[in-house]
């Protein structure tokens, strides 16, 4: 496995910059994920680290030396693609055995089957390698899919957004044995997603794209408690993030369009400002010193996300478990003010000096 470390990697297209002087690195063992919309330029990212594409300007090193003159094949990564990319008419022992059949590594059969073997075992297929692949299921086939990376043991294994095609149950299901086996393999990832729960709950460090430039790195909990931008915040937490246009008066946050006030001394914010509340931080509470009305509930099970109205502003609200309260009910409630986000109106995350 290997560390890699991409630097400055711009890449144009004849319509669009689809990356502008990308910058990041991950280390051996580490499960590393770019998260964006789509359009972002995380697939083209990963097309070049695997040299399928060809960047115009910048550099990519793996274990400190440039690969960027070096074939896909001479970069030893796996690629896990969106679709299967399985042979249909073969069967599953013979797509995993792919690879190692290849005029490059001429692997004896006799070790073919049993790193085949160990693959199945590990990824819950053997009892498939029989069964030709046009008759598995979605989740099978990207069992298969994944099986046929591992076998090769590569330096690096690239995945671009492997899971999006399955429903959610089986989506759980796999992001957790993905993540079990590259912590048991202690395989180096690339891990391209939109889906930010996959990014947060399986990721070691994340980079977040945005038009084809990275606007955060950090762990999971940087890029959740600390976005730097209000694209972050918004794209990070489900449901998403309460932005409230604020103002600074007389030591105040006030939030335009309702009564909402907090106290502002303890950062130095400007006269204006947006003030970013996450939904379970807004907690009803008898004794709490705001008053909404509620005007949607969504019960979730687990949880429940209440739509609130305080004033003319709209609010979302997480609470835990099946909530008691009603369509049409006032309640009060309190906001944790040390989870507050301030964001300058250019977006960008206010330094939180205490003044």
């Amino acid at each position: 496995m290997s560390q890699v470390e991409l630097k400055d990697i711009t890449k144009r297209f004849p319509t669009v910059t689809a990356l502008q002087d990308v910058s990041f690195s991950f280390a051996h063992g580490e499960f590393f994920v770019l998260l964006g919309p789509t359009g972002a330029g995380k697939t083209t990212t990963l097309r070049i680290v695997a040299g399928l594409e060809k960047q115009d300007s910048g550099t990519i090193c793996m274990d400190g030396q440039s690969i960027d003159r070096r074939t896909p094949a001479e970069r030893d990564v796996a690629f896990v693609f969106q679709q299967y990319s399985l042979y249909p008419t073969m069967t599953v022992y013979d797509n995993l055995a792919f690879p190692l059949r290849s005029p490059l590594r001429r692997t004896p059969e006799p070790q073919i089957k049993i790193r085949v073997e160990e693959a199945a075992e590990k990824l819950r297929i053997a009892h498939l390698l029989k069964r030709r692949t046009a008759q598995l299921s979605g989740g099978e086939m990207q069992r298969v899919a994944i099986g046929r990376a591992i076998v090769r043991e590569p330096r690096l294994f690239l995945m671009d957004e492997p899971l999006s095609n399955l429903d959610a149950k089986l989506r759980e299901a796999l992001r957790v044995e993905l993540k079990h086996l590259q912590k048991t393999q202690g395989s180096t990832t690339l891990f391209v997603t939109h889906d930010q729960i996959e990014a947060l709950t399986m990721a070691d460090r994340i980079a977040v794209l945005n038009e084809g430039e990275v606007v955060q790195q950090g762990t999971p909990d940087d890029i959740y408690d600390r976005p730097a931008t209000t694209f972050v915040a918004q794209l990070v937490g489900t449901p998403k993030i309460n932005l409230l246009a604020a103002s600074r008066r007389d030591g105040t946050v006030h939030v335009r369009g309702s009564g909402l006030r907090v106290p502002a001394s303890r950062y130095a914010l400007p006269e204006t400002f947006l003030m970013g509340v996450r939904p379970e931080d807004i907690r009803p509470d008898p004794q709490g010193p705001f008053g909404a009305e509620v005007t949607l509930i969504e019960p979730l099970g687990v949880e429940t996300i209440l739509h609130l109205k305080a004033d003319e502003l709209p609010l979302l609200s997480l609470v835990p478990g099946m909530a008691p309260q009603r369509v049409g009910d006032r309640i009060r409630f309190a906001i944790v003010q040390e989870k507050l986000h301030f964001f300058g109106l250019d977006n960008r995350r206010i330094a939180e000096e205490r003044t």
